[in-house]
């Protein structure tokens, strides 16, 4: 086995692969412990996590897991585009801006924002479940965060998509206090 892969293996301190971390973690909320009952959730994180494993094996030069930056990261992201099935428009493409382009065009195909912020958030969770310090956990670099912000609004307005973060439900609680006339309220 290659050194990064088994480092991201054994990074854990009881040296326990991703699978039997997992598996370890929902056997404990009452649920069978072999792989294939794991959460869909649970099920990609491991395969992600194999993913990127088998990118720090590959690359030029083989990479260890704890001298991945959040640039190895971002080169990770960068990779996965060439197998994206997006279609982003270029500012010069005529349906720039156009949710529904009435007819193909040859603009690039890209990951989707949302996939990669999954992806980030899953790997994010990897590191830190195989006993990665969250202080320098690469998927939550401040470089990986711009780019995911980067690629967000490019996306949006090339798209036509509006990527806007959904308003939570305030608890009725919070409402009252809120709502309560400035003439009643008790500075």
């Amino acid at each position: 086995m290659d050194s990064s892969i088994q480092e991201i293996n054994s990074f854990n301190p009881n040296h326990h692969a991703i699978s039997s971390i997992t598996t370890n973690s929902i056997s404990t909320a009452g649920n069978s412990s072999s792989p294939s009952n794991l959460s869909r959730y649970e099920n990609q994180k491991r395969r992600d996590w194999s993913t990127f494993g088998q990118y720090l094996k590959n690359h030029k030069p083989p990479l260890n897991l704890s001298r991945c930056s959040g640039a190895h990261v971002l080169e990770f992201l960068r990779y996965l585009d060439q197998f994206g099935k997006t279609k982003v428009h270029t500012s010069i493409c005529p349906f720039y801006g156009h949710p529904n382009p009435p007819a193909p065009c040859p603009c690039p195909l890209r990951q989707a924002w949302g996939s990669l912020d999954a992806l980030i958030g899953r790997l994010r969770a990897a590191f830190e479940e195989n006993g990665g310090k969250p202080e320098i956990n690469p998927f939550g670099a401040r470089a990986v965060r711009l780019y995911l912000r980067e690629v967000r609004d490019v996306q949006s307005k090339a798209r036509g998509i509006s990527y806007e973060k959904k308003k939570r439900k305030r608890p009725l609680q919070e409402l009252a206090i809120h709502s309560t006339a400035p003439s009643e309220r008790i500075d």
